[in-house]
């Protein structure tokens, strides 16, 4: 299916990747760490910050450009996460695809200005949704600092969020590309789809993990997939290269969260900037409750009820670190990762794309 359609048909964007199981029992538990065998170039490749550092140097600097406002308040606010101590990681991936792709259509590697500003736009997108999740959530931090919403209150957070929004979208729009403003567009209708897919949740298992993928492709790896694609649209006409952009930013979009999902029950908060067990307590059942209530039934019930009975979070959280559903949330993200491998590795070789694969190791070993 190509991506565009992909993007359209909710369900079909997010089924596991090929012969991935979320029955406990089918899945192995030894493997492999992912390899470069993939990896054309003889040196190790190069550390992907590293190889984007230049294009992102002035990245913050550009965004608060884009933010400029004559009134000083909403001038601060809006430079609140803006300080340059993100980990930038959307950006990034976007300007190693962007140059990689450019490399495998025949081009310099260097970026183009639409590219460029792509990568900027993405890093709005995010930061902006990060501000409206911290209102939906009631959250007190985030990236170790005081959130907007807890330092000046939910009314001025919603705003900020907005008017971070309206600045890439008049920024995506100075692009001047109709199709990468409806691939960009798409992103922003998954982030609200895929938060009103959080509020709710399915009564039968299947159901339920279909559910919790969806929606994690919908609030983390639509940006990521869509964004990659829409560097490819600028430079190559091949509707097979834009599937292939695509499917890697979905893959390790979808990796990245779920790596993130079982961090918030084997980081420390002082690691995450984030106290642990914050899924649980908004109610959120992720990947590793999911597998657990495979071998602890007892966890459907509080999974329903949104782990809101006193004792329920203390209880979820012992039934996870019970089971094997840190383990085989690892391995399902590990052939995410793995997609992902296969998916870039149709693309030249060049240092960006080698880059790109050992992006999805770092994605996998993180800790933070």
């Amino acid at each position: 299916m190509h991506a565009a359609s992909a993007a359209e048909h909710g369900g079909s964007v997010v089924e596991p990747v090929p012969e991935v199981e979320h029955k406990s029992r089918l899945l192995v538990h030894t493997v492999p760490s992912c390899c470069y065998r993939t990896i054309h170039s003889d040196a190790k490749p190069k550390d992907p910050f590293t190889l984007a550092q230049s294009d992102l140097k002035s990245l913050y600097d550009d965004i608060r450009k884009e933010l400029f406002v004559s009134k000083e308040e909403l001038k601060f606010l809006c430079d609140y996460y803006f300080d340059g101590k993100g980990k930038a990681i959307r950006p990034m991936i976007v300007v190693l695809m962007a140059r990689a792709l450019n490399i495998h259509s025949n081009r310099a590697g260097d970026l183009l200005p639409g590219q460029r500003a792509i990568a900027m736009i993405s890093e709005m997108i995010h930061t902006a949704s990060l501000v409206h999740d911290d209102v939906i959530d009631g959250s007190d931090k985030r990236r170790g600092k005081n959130t907007i919403n807890n330092m000046w209150g939910e009314r001025k957070a919603i705003l900020v969020g907005d008017f971070i929004l309206s600045a890439a979208s008049m920024a995506l729009a100075r692009i001047g590309n109709i199709t990468v403003v409806k691939v960009l567009s798409q992103v922003i209708e998954d982030l609200v789809r895929g938060e009103f897919m959080q509020l709710g949740s399915k009564e039968n298992e299947n159901e339920r993990f279909k559910h919790y993928l969806e929606k994690t492709f919908k609030k983390t790896a639509s940006l990521i997939a869509n964004s990659c694609k829409a560097v490819s649209i600028l430079v190559n006409s091949d509707p097979e290269v834009h599937e292939i952009a695509y499917q890697y930013g979905k893959n390790v979009g979808i990796a990245f969260q779920l790596v993130d999902d079982v961090l918030d029950f084997t980081s420390g908060a002082s690691h995450l900037g984030k106290p642990t067990a914050a899924d649980l307590k908004l109610g959120l059942a992720t990947g590793p409750v999911l597998f657990a209530c495979q071998q602890f039934p007892e966890l459907h019930a509080m999974i329903m009820r949104r782990f809101s009975t006193k004792g329920d979070v203390d209880r979820a959280w012992q039934y996870v670190l019970q089971s094997d559903g840190v383990q085989q949330t690892n391995y399902l993200a590990q052939r995410y990762c793995q997609e992902a491998i296969r998916q870039v590795s149709m693309l030249r070789p060049s240092p960006e794309r080698d880059a790109l694969i050992r992006l999805t190791e770092m994605v996998l070993t993180r800790d933070k």
